[in-house]
């Protein structure tokens, strides 16, 4: 019998009202600000009074490097999250909300899978409660801001050519990485070299996702760097008095989002920042809330645990002093054989020898995950084509490292196919403290942190920095940036900077090309490889495949 398309799955549940949904986590309808009958925001008010509860215990979920093979480290959150619940546990869910870019390109939907989703996907995939767009337009109004006061006489004695500050589109579009604005006469503005990034890899969404409440974000937001003067002086979003405005659009936005999984469990889906290039978590406001709200929070960080992992515990935890207490590491029999070499048209047939080799990278992602101080337990993500003894192997493996392993079905069978997970998760959680500890301190140098970063959590042998790179390292410095965080934007397929690299690559380097501020976020980016800003789409986007018939049942959004 053929397995239902996700979305097929998700039209065929019968969701319960947001309403009865947030009577299990203790809220009641004047607590909310309600989009229809299944999504709902938490008033700031709400959020506010729960800071007196006692926190529960907050679980990340992170993976090995990602692969075409598949990891489905959202589905397991999700899944455990249901298995949480079913073992009667008080359990609320943190996840990120999707972008549209990927969305209309490679990945279609972003809201777990088979029967481990979060509902009304649909809607969550696509325009949910607006904050994207609020994130869009408030991002645009400071680029717009920008070019006026140059424009209208320039007050602030802006530079053109150093402003920094881009444009965004919640859409891959290469076509607008660069691009020439100002053109066509005097009338049209000041002619320069711009572009534009994806929504979520703006520093207007990490601000968001790393904001603690209103006026936090406020203050963040007029710290924005968008350029210098011609005499080399930093111009900030708040000497544009851009903040105010901007603080505006984004009222709601700050707001976390409660929707609910296929089997009603609470989940808040809030904020969206890529992993890859930018810090990849749901918001600080969005986690806090649920901490106060439930015994067990799961959530997830983007990508394999050399990305999300590293920027959840380095980046989001530093920053809003969260301290978790259980690592689950996400891994399959199937990408796991990729790794160890096996062509991805030759994934389904047995192969001990590639998934033994493939087995480094997910000893790396465990190594990196000890060196923070957190328990950790492996979770294999079940697919029909693994056999007894892979299993058993890739069990053995963990086995022989002093590592818990436990085998999760959730895709297939919902929370029944992860109650072991979840009652392993419990069991660690009862028996292990976390002795959560940080990599690196803010008081080393900006080439201290990202050389702590590469050579610790990548596996690499050294750094190598362009001109460009060097060039911007001392002009932070100087400008008093040093104690910022490190967010390192990669490529997610390898530990390396070279996605061909799988498994455990070693003897190699990490190359900076560029390195810059996020000064309202308040970390530094250092750019590494060819990662890139502004994703393009494939040459078959999943676009093409999607539709809505007469009675608006929407189709393709897996």
């Amino acid at each position: 019998m053929k397995m239902l398309s996700d979305i097929e799955i998700a039209q065929s549940i019968e969701k319960q009202r947001i309403i009865e949904i947030a009577k299990e986590i203790g809220l009641i309808e004047e607590d909310l600000e309600l989009y229809g009958d299944y999504k709902a925001k938490i008033k700031s008010e709400k959020i506010e009074e729960l800071k007196q509860n006692k926190d529960g215990k907050l679980i990340l979920v992170t993976s090995i490097n990602p692969t075409k093979a598949g990891e489905g480290k959202s589905t397991i959150s999700i899944g455990l999250a249901d298995s949480l619940k079913r073992i009667n546990k008080k359990t609320l869910l943190c996840l990120r909300e999707p972008s549209l870019g990927p969305c209309f390109g490679i990945k279609g939907g972003a809201c777990g899978g088979g029967y481990a989703q979060v509902i009304p996907m649909e809607d969550i995939n696509l325009h949910f409660t607006g904050d994207f767009h609020a994130l869009t337009s408030a991002n645009n109004l400071l680029a717009a801001l920008i070019d006026n006061s140059i424009f209208q006489g320039n007050p602030l004695n802006i530079d053109p050519r150093t402003v920094t500050f881009k444009r965004v589109v919640d859409l891959n579009d290469r076509a607008l990485r660069n691009i020439i604005i100002g053109l066509g006469g005097n009338k049209n503005g000041v002619p320069r070299e711009a572009g534009f990034d994806i929504t979520v890899a703006s520093e207007v969404m990490a601000i968001l996702c790393l904001a603690t409440d209103l006026n936090d974000l406020k203050k963040r937001l007029a710290n924005i760097t968008i350029g210098y003067t011609y005499d080399g002086n930093r111009v900030t979003a708040g000497d544009l008095k851009a903040e105010g405005a901007m603080t505006l659009l984004l009222k709601d936005a700050i707001k976390p989002n409660l929707v609910q999984t296929l089997e009603g469990t609470p989940a808040l889906v809030h904020g969206g920042p890529f992993a890859n290039i930018a810090h990849g978590c749901n918001s600080i406001i969005a986690t806090k809330t649920a901490l106060k709200l439930a015994d067990y929070v799961v959530t997830e960080a983007g990508f394999g645990a050399d990305l999300g992992a590293e920027k959840f515990f380095d980046l989001k935890c530093r920053i809003g002093n969260l301290k978790p207490d259980l690592v689950v590491i996400v891994a399959t029999v199937r990408a796991l054989k990729l790794h160890g070499g096996v062509d991805k048209n030759e994934l389904t047939k047995p192969n001990l020898e590639a998934l033994e080799k493939g087995f480094e990278n997910l000893k790396k992602h465990i190594e990196n995950v000890k060196k923070y101080g957190v328990p950790l337990l492996v979770a294999i993500n079940h697919f029909k084509d693994d056999t007894e003894e892979e299993i058993a192997l890739l069990k053995e493996k963990c086995k022989k490292i002093g590592v818990d392993v436990s085998f999760a079905d959730v895709f297939a069978k919902g929370s029944e196919g992860g109650i072991e997970l979840a009652s392993n998760v419990v069991s660690k959680i009862e028996e292990e403290k976390s002795n959560f500890k940080l990599l690196y301190e803010n008081n080393l140098s900006i080439q201290e942190k990202i050389e702590c970063i590469a050579k610790n959590i990548y596996g690499a042998s050294g750094v190598t920095y362009s001109k460009d790179a060097t060039n911007a390292i001392n002009k932070y410095t100087n400008e008093g940036f040093e104690k910022f965080p490190i967010c390192i934007a990669k490529t997610q397929y390898s530990l390396s900077d070279d996605e061909k690299l799988l498994g455990r690559p070693s003897n190699f380097k990490i190359n900076i090309r560029d390195i810059k501020v996020s000064s309202g976020a308040g970390f530094i980016v250092a750019i590494a490889g060819n990662i890139m800003t502004m994703p393009g789409l494939p040459k078959e986007p999943i676009a093409v495949h999607m539709d809505i018939d007469d009675e608006g049942k929407i189709k393709g959004l897996f």
